[in-house]
């Protein structure tokens, strides 16, 4: 795994349908994320926060809510982290809105076209985020990057990446899903859409999914990881805008990290929808680095 660690804040709840998540950053600094991973002998920069148009809060338009606003931070989001890529660091990224995925993969999968690397995306999630204006109940953007990023979606936003689609569907595992909207779920379906909800996990196991996630993974496989903090259950993690009951607990969370940490490949980062201000004393913030740490090598044992 890489030893270069370079840290970008993305500051805005742009794409969200509560405000706050722009606190997101910040919150994770307060937590220590920099001076825990140097614990782990990582080389970490801090490369402060992007900038971007402020929220205006304005409803819908088509389907949309804040399209110009959400294409400018993912730009600049897209930039950034291809930029790290470049260079030859791992870039984390700290949101912001998940919606911000969408600026993130699509640099990586450019990274991995200029460097003829295969894609294994992990979106740990609640949500499967795979609404379209059409299929959307809140017109939020942060409930529509993975469709954006297999091409569906608005032209300024699928285009980001240089190419159209930027992934393809089959490089995504989500996991933790258990929040899909109707018309979204059938379009998840007609998609193929690999998904690992929390039924799959009740029924078969943490590790059993993560095994199936990770499999085929080889030298050769940029793997990156979109972490949205509403992944974990509410009573791990309130501090987030979208709590859906029933999520992975602590230490499933911790394993799904480590078997992570254990692959090895590990190249990027996404850390989405932190919201401080619905945190409890920054709890959270706190958990999220915990659980990170645990991606670059904290493990519970003594293991051989």
């Amino acid at each position: 795994m890489n030893h270069r660690i370079s840290i970008i804040g993305a500051p805005t709840d742009i794409g969200a349908g509560v405000r706050g998540a722009s606190m997101g950053p910040e919150a994770l600094r307060v937590a220590n994320i920099v001076p825990v991973l140097e614990g782990h002998g990582l080389e970490v920069l801090d490369r402060g926060n992007l900038n971007g148009p402020a929220n205006p809060w304005q409803p819908p338009k088509d389907g949309y809510r804040h399209l110009n606003e959400v294409v400018a931070w993912n730009k600049a989001v897209h930039e950034a982290v291809h930029a790290e890529l470049a260079l030859g660091r791992l870039p984390i990224l700290l949101g912001g809105d998940h919606c911000l995925g969408l600026g993130s993969i699509s640099a990586v999968a450019r990274h991995c076209r200029e460097t003829n690397k295969k894609l294994r995306i992990l979106w740990l999630d609640a949500h499967a985020d795979f609404n379209t204006n059409i299929l959307t109940p809140s017109g939020n953007l942060h409930g529509m990057p993975v469709a954006c990023l297999c091409g569906h979606g608005p032209q300024e936003l699928i285009e980001i990446g240089g190419q159209v689609p930027a992934i393809s569907p089959k490089w995504i595992r989500q996991i933790g899903i258990r929040s899909v909207d109707a018309g979204e779920k059938r379009f998840v379906h007609e998609m193929d859409l690999e998904v690992f909800d929390m039924r799959y996990i009740d029924e078969m196991g943490m590790r059993h999914a993560m095994e199936l996630a990770l499999a085929t993974l080889d030298i050769n496989t940029h793997l990156h990881v979109s972490f949205d903090v509403d992944f974990l259950d509410p009573d791990v993690a309130p501090g987030v805008g979208t709590t859906v009951k029933g999520g992975p607990t602590y230490r499933e969370a911790q394993l799904c990290m480590e078997m992570i940490a254990d692959t090895g490949r590990l190249a990027s980062l996404d850390v989405m929808e932190l919201n401080p201000a619905l945190d409890v004393r920054n709890a959270t913030a706190e958990v999220a680095v915990d659980l990170i740490e645990s991606l670059f090598g904290k493990s519970t044992l003594m293991r051989k």
